[in-house]
């Protein structure tokens, strides 16, 4: 497909088993979209912007709020993804693609990568805790000590039976404050009943890896999720389903708890019933049991991968206690949505709004893009990390002063 051009697929799906007379749902910062449904037909665009290199002058085109800096720290790192911050500073990122952890390390102003982790393909989630590095592929999960000079001991399997990857084959994982494990665990597919019952969830284990449980179900796919640093709540952004038209479902920020069921196959948003899932599969009590609602939606489609909650002393105090998400980009809705970091804003623990924190990686009016926005880490130092996965570039976002890795 050429990459500026847009196929429209119209989906007709009876209203007899639907919510069709719910109140449309609430999507913060959504661009206009085109593509508005009527109540028995869905209209589902697909739209690439155009893929182009990253120009030497980016951070001139990049925009941030008053008194933030942005400069690239590293390039040549095609897809580059997850992040994790060691005690002594050093920065490592996830390759999956490439299968290789990269480490990031600062010589005065230079930063310098070099491998830490080859030969693991798909490669995605990382965490760092108690001197020992987590590392996660599509089945399984690893641990290892970190070396004086930032490499690694050998890697011990912890757990080598997750689920398949299938459309979702990434995992992230987290050391929760509880000092247990979380695995994310994508949807096999768009909208299906899943065969198997740890997809479309939040896993929790000891950081031994077994037993591990079911910690909350109906997650499309939360590829994004950190504890509140205060309450130490855990949120998660959630990816939702494709070709319900531009500007549903939502994307939506949960609060996860044990137990939960966050809706996935059967609703999305407040409650509202999916009307591309095939109803007679399932008994009507699926359709009908409660599950809980996001506390903020955002654009549809616009795909969010990380999340991290601001933790630093870098940044002016009204960040203490914000997330930040980075939303890869939109390829289903008309009219793009997501290529940004937003800053999303807590007060006393309960989130308020989401407000664009990072953009400026759409251009040419949106019908081409110069990077997609991944992984996010708060440095040592407090600065934000931002991966590229698309140029592989590597930025830092600091408050203006002088430059700190």
């Amino acid at each position: 497909m050429n990459s500026t051009a847009a196929s429209v697929l119209i989906l007709f799906i009876s209203c007899a088993l639907s919510a069709c007379t719910d109140a449309p749902s609430t999507t913060n910062n959504a661009p206009p979209g085109a593509g508005q449904t009527s109540s028995d037909t869905v209209v589902a665009h697909t739209f690439f912007p155009e893929h182009r290199q990253t120009p030497d002058d980016v951070t001139r085109l990049l925009h941030v709020p008053n008194g933030f800096v942005v400069d690239v720290v590293a390039t040549g790192l095609s897809g580059a993804r997850m992040f994790a911050v060691a005690d002594d500073g050093t920065v490592f990122v996830t390759r999956p693609s490439q299968g290789q952890v990269i480490r990031l390390r600062a010589d005065g102003d230079t930063v310098e990568p070099s491998p830490a982790v080859e030969g693991m393909p798909g490669v995605h989630g990382i965490a760092i805790h108690d001197g020992l590095m987590y590392l996660a592929t599509t089945k399984s999960v690893y641990v290892a000590d970190i070396n004086p000079d930032g490499s690694l001991g050998e890697r011990r399997p912890i757990v080598s039976d997750l689920p398949d990857g299938g459309q979702h084959a990434a995992r992230t994982i987290g050391i929760g404050p509880d000092d247990m494990l979380y695995i994310s665990v994508g949807s096999d597919c768009n909208a299906c009943a899943e065969p198997d019952g740890e997809h479309a969830t939040i896993l929790r284990a000891p950081l031994n890896g077994w037993p591990r449980r079911v910690y909350a179900r109906g997650l499309r796919n939360t590829i994004g999720f950190d504890w509140h640093p205060e309450s130490h709540d855990l949120w998660g952004m959630d990816n939702g389903i494709d070709y319900m038209g531009d500007d549903d479902p939502p994307e939506e920020l949960n609060r996860i708890t044990e137990g939960g069921d966050y809706g996935w196959p059967f609703r999305w948003g407040r409650n509202r019933v999916n009307r591309l899932f095939d109803r007679m599969k399932v008994s009507d009590a699926e359709f009908k049991k409660p599950t809980t609602p996001p506390f903020l939606t955002y654009a549809a489609h616009a795909a969010p991968i990380a999340m991290v909650f601001y933790n630093g002393s870098q940044f002016p105090a009204e960040y203490q206690g914000s997330a930040f998400v980075a939303f890869h980009g939109s390829w289903n809705r008309a009219s793009p949505a997501g290529y940004k970091v937003a800053r999303i804003t807590f007060t006393k623990g309960e989130p308020e709004q989401f407000e664009d924190f990072l953009t400026g990686f759409l251009v040419n009016d949106g019908r081409a893009q110069i990077g997609r926005p991944a992984g996010l880490a708060v440095t040592r130092e407090g600065a934000l990390l931002v991966s590229d996965d698309s140029n592989g570039v590597i930025y830092r976002v600091r408050y203006e002063g002088p430059p700190r890795f």
